[in-house]
């Protein structure tokens, strides 16, 4: 009987699994799938390594599914799944670890009581990443859970990087810059090498494009920035997000306009963003379908946002050798990647508009000095690595 892994990712009104098996060393793909639109519409579907799917169902629109139902759901699924195999572990993707946590560490009620606490820095995330963990320690708590964070990825930047002009206490406190989508970084750093040696060991910018986008710069494979600070609200414009703001704004919003910090985290996490700016949707392939000038000028401000934060990860490496389009956007949003490519010509990037149409990998032109590359995340992998690795050891 092999030994499998489970690995989860549940969002506001979404659960997503993968279930791997292992020999202890390797792991492969069993089956992977989803239960969406959990308050609304809810929709289960498992796939095998193929995309042939193995098990599906709706609710009904306006059935109200929720987190716990749909957990109760996806046992019954990896019951039937699980019949010939042995469930060692489960892992997590858990969006803040804060400062305690550099690493994938095995939860108890200790640890969840810590990681609880930091859902005000990630409020989008953070408390549905840890409902799960919390069900499955009620229903099994002999199963062995690991926590993997988007965070721990960039705790080795540099103090300079990490730290914003404020007062010491309140840097003590933890007021500093994190970084986020460290998993998916992490993956890409790990694939690096199979695509560019010169770009594994040499200077890198990934961008990570998606409802959540954000970009890292890469030197020799570990983070040294990224353009998420204390929370996932800070840099490019997102889905819903509204990326960097002055601070200023803040403030008046809540002395000219009477807001409180709950109709203010309301703006700035699920009202802004694309959506905001285009009036139309948060959704790229709507936004690049709309002949609205609305919609053009949202596209526009994203990719004037990628253009400026490219130059400035360059400049914190003093110098760039690749750069790599990966997630949602990044991975099939051709129109998206061609227009950051002849944006980024300065530094000597030359597209391969064939390649590009395509999906690549490699979307440059074989003299273009900065090669470019599209390669597909998965954060899902590197949790069941984390994983493996922290039960073996």
């Amino acid at each position: 009987m092999k030994d499998a892994i489970l690995v989860l990712n549940a969002g506001s009104s979404s659960i997503k699994f993968s279930l791997f098996t292992t020999d202890g060393i390797a792991l492969d793909l069993d089956c992977k799938g989803q239960i969406e639109s959990l308050f609304d519409d809810p929709h289960f579907i498992a796939s095998n390594p193929q995309g042939n799917p193995l098990s599906e169902k709706h609710w009904g629109k306006g059935f109200q599914l929720g987190h716990s139902k749909a957990l109760e759901h996806l046992n019954l699924f990896l019951a039937q799944e699980l019949s010939h195999l042995r469930l060692i572990a489960a892992g997590h993707r858990v969006v803040h670890g804060g400062t305690q946590h550099w690493g994938p560490i095995r939860i108890d009620q200790s640890v969840l009581t810590t990681l609880q606490a930091l859902c005000p820095l990630a409020p989008l995330h953070q408390p549905h990443n840890l409902l799960p963990v919390r069900l499955l320690l009620a229903q099994q708590p002999e199963l062995v859970q690991i926590a993997c964070f988007d965070t721990a990825f960039h705790q080795g930047n540099d103090e300079l990087v990490q730290t914003f002009a404020i007062p010491l206490e309140l840097r003590q406190a933890g007021v500093r810059r994190y970084g986020f989508h460290g998993l998916s970084y992490e993956y890409i750093a790990s694939v690096l090498p199979q695509y560019d040696v010169q770009a594994a060991s040499g200077r890198t910018i990934v961008l990570h494009l998606g409802n959540g986008s954000s970009m890292c710069a890469l030197v020799q494979g570990r983070s040294v920035a990224s353009t998420m600070g204390f929370t996932a609200l800070d840099g490019l414009p997102m889905g819903t997000r509204c990326g960097a703001i002055d601070p200023g704004v803040l403030l008046y919003l809540m002395r000219e306009r009477g807001m409180n910090a709950d109709a203010i985290e309301k703006l700035l996490y699920t009202q802004s963003g694309l959506l905001g700016v285009s009036g139309i949707s948060g959704d790229m392939r709507t936004l690049l379908a709309s002949q609205e000038p609305a919609a053009e000028f949202a596209i526009d401000l994203y990719l004037h946002r990628i253009r400026r934060e490219i130059g400035s990860l360059a400049a914190q490496m003093g110098g760039l050798d690749a750069i790599v389009f990966t997630a949602g956007i990044g991975e099939n949003c051709a129109p998206i990647r061609a227009r950051v490519m002849n944006d980024s010509g300065w530094l000597g990037i030359r597209p391969n508009q064939a390649a590009n149409r395509l999906g690549g990998p490699r979307i440059s032109a074989a003299n273009s000095r900065i090669s470019a590359w599209t390669i597909p995340t998965n954060e899902e992998l590197m949790i069941a690595r984390h994983t493996l690795k922290a039960v073996r050891r």
